[in-house]
């Protein structure tokens, strides 16, 4: 009963330690320990076993090559051009003060004005360099794709974390680099037909950098659940 015990109480505070990072150390990610979390994320749930999802792994020279590509098309003022909606195109009051104070505790944790335009751009640019990151995780699923799809996916994504987590690593999964989905597909021999989902910086966290001490207010459960 008590080993029982132990492996939920566990499994529960490593779901409520992950959060985003954004500083990594200079330090490469082993192939060995990538492979064994995506192995491991592999068991998340899909509709008749299905598993619809894809990752790309990038790391070393391509990874610089496609950082540059990135950081390019951002100079050049390139519209993004996701494949998909993140969000709706209006939110809520709640949720749209909930972005904006993410937005501002980062900029603050960076040592920036919460107003600070200039280094709310610079930050979107960190986001195109994997904010420095050893690893990069591409995930993508086929063209096809139904809303069930992205939840099944979104399990994935969520084992993948986790899993980081429990291997000394950390992660920050990315929508704005997948405004550059043409040139992710191209850069990296995607099919153009297969739908970029989001990207993951993954790295060993740089726990000194103030931006990574940064973890936004969450919403108290009596907002979120309904006991019936």
């Amino acid at each position: 009963m008590t080993e029982h015990t132990d492996l939920v109480y566990d499994g529960l505070s490593l779901i409520a330690s992950r959060h985003c990072k954004r500083a990594f150390l200079d330090r490469p990610v082993p192939r060995n320990v990538l492979a064994e979390v995506l192995l491991a994320a592999g068991q998340a749930p899909s509709s008749r076993n299905i598993q619809p999802w894809r990752v790309t792994v990038v790391t070393g020279p391509t990874l610089d090559a496609l950082t540059r590509t990135l950081r390019e098309a951002f100079e050049r003022g390139e519209p993004p051009r996701p494949d998909c909606a993140n969000r709706p195109p209006a939110l809520d009051n709640t949720a749209a003060e909930r972005a904006r104070a993410a937005l501002s505790g980062v900029l603050r944790a960076k040592g920036h004005a919460p107003d600070d335009a200039a280094a709310a751009r610079a930050h979107l640019r960190d986001n195109l360099r994997f904010f420095d990151a050893p690893a990069a995780l591409v995930c993508h699923i086929p063209g096809d794709a139904v809303p069930g799809t992205f939840l099944e996916t979104g399990f994935f994504l969520q084992n993948i974390m986790l899993g980081l987590v429990a291997r000394g690593l950390g992660s920050c999964p990315q929508f704005s680099v997948a405004g550059y989905a043409d040139a992710l597909r191209r850069k990296l021999d995607i099919e153009t037909h297969r739908i970029i989902v989001c990207t993951l910086a993954v790295g060993y966290p740089d726990e000194a950098a103030p931006v990574n001490r940064f973890v936004p207010p969450r919403a108290r459960m009596e907002e979120f659940v309904q006991w019936c």
